[in-house]
């Protein structure tokens, strides 16, 4: 399988986009996309599109992409993965374009979470992704299920409320500097635990906002990069995790296997160790799960997440940022775009042309995960294609 390439990279501002429609933003994101790419760009050479999307209601997703962004000539496929969407529809061009099947292979995620009612969003779209006849009797919406897997977390590991505050002081401080992020303002410790709470652990500065957004990645093979830029960001792993989706079935709260599984595939794909990645961004839909993941990812020993936010270790400026762009917490979370948004991050931070730049960046990790902890993607990017 040939290496394959990113060469350009673009998203609209995540925001609660109330006088746009899908159809707006997707094209926004595609043409952002092409304007990055530094030799220029022929749409026509697009020859596959998959189109990461979840809540949106405005009709036939793939349709959409196609109608609005005039590849009406080209196959579009749409993925849905839950969380996981962004990263997946990646790693699913990613295949198509190593396997020698395209040569040009648009990437695009984008969801309207903020233009369906509160019902439509956690109720009738989680129904896609969770088993109604045990979670939906039970409440488990976002925030209870995950908060089943947190609480646990913090029962068992030296981890607090006060560090999880930590990670969102961090994320927040990380958005100020983003002019893509939908929470650009600082908070403290103090206002995070004494925020109004949603569900035990988390209050209200522990949860990602709901956002409207879309963002596009143009993936190529190795044999034509040089047509569109001389400094691609490879595609060096991908992988995807899936675990039980019943919490009843879970024989540990306080991991998501799916991630681990997940890192282990792209990790062993790129041929890297945890030790070698120099920037992440990591799925923190809830600040709790940010720590869980550093354990998963193997960032941190088991239970030893706290150490690295009590030492600064994953704030810019440290060993391993965390969430430069401000994370899902501070950037926000339209949760096809997410993944897809990640990767445009890390592209950026590779290229050394971040709003918050890391020093010396050459390897990145991207990593989603829901469904409710059932699925995660996780994709590793790089300057040198290995």
């Amino acid at each position: 399988m040939r290496r394959v390439a990113v060469v350009g990279a673009g998203m609209t501002r995540f925001a609660e986009h109330f006088d746009l429609g899908i159809k707006d933003l997707l094209p926004m994101a595609v043409a952002e996309c092409e304007r990055s790419v530094d030799k220029g760009f022929d749409r026509a050479d697009i020859q596959a599109a998959w189109f990461g999307e979840l809540s949106t209601t405005d009709g036939f997703p793939a349709g959409i992409l196609a109608d609005s962004c005039g590849l009406e000539d080209v196959p579009v496929t749409r993925v849905e993965n839950a969380c996981a969407t962004g990263n997946d529809a990646l790693r699913n061009a990613t295949f198509a374009v190593a396997s020698g099947a395209v040569d040009v292979a648009l990437v695009v995620g984008g969801d309207k979470v903020r233009e369906s009612s509160t019902r439509s969003t956690f109720w009738e779209w989680a129904g896609m992704t969770r088993d109604t006849a045990w979670d939906y009797p039970l409440g488990l919406v976002a925030p209870a299920n995950f908060a089943l897997h947190v609480r646990r977390y913090l029962h068992e590991s030296p981890a607090t409320r006060e560090h999880m505050a930590m990670v969102a002081v961090k994320n927040h401080k990380h958005a100020v500097s983003n002019p893509k992020a939908q929470l650009r303002f600082e908070i403290t410790v103090e206002q995070v635990l004494n925020a109004p709470m949603v569900v035990e652990p988390f209050g209200l500065f522990d949860c990602t906002p709901q956002s409207d957004g879309a963002a596009a990645l143009l993936v190529v093979g190795e044999e034509v990069a040089d047509r569109y830029t001389d400094n691609p960001v490879w595609v060096r792993g991908v992988g995807l995790g899936l675990d039980r989706v019943m919490h009843q079935h879970k024989p540990d709260m306080t991991t998501f296997p799916a991630t681990v599984r997940a890192a282990r595939q792209a990790m062993a794909m790129a041929g890297i160790t945890p030790a070698d990645i120099d920037v992440a961004e990591v799925h923190d839909c809830f600040t709790g799960v940010e720590l869980i993941s550093y354990e998963d990812l193997g960032f941190a020993d088991r239970f030893g997440a706290h150490k690295l936010v009590e030492d600064g270790v994953t704030s810019v400026g440290g060993r391993l940022p965390v969430n430069p762009s401000g994370g899902l917490k501070g950037k926000g979370h339209p949760p096809g775009a997410t993944g897809v948004a990640q990767c445009v991050e890390l592209f950026e931070q590779l290229r050394g042309t971040a709003a918050n730049q890391v020093d010396g960046a050459r390897i990145g990790l991207a990593h989603n995960i829901g469904g409710p902890t059932a699925v995660s993607a996780v994709s590793i990017l790089s300057t040198d294609r290995g």
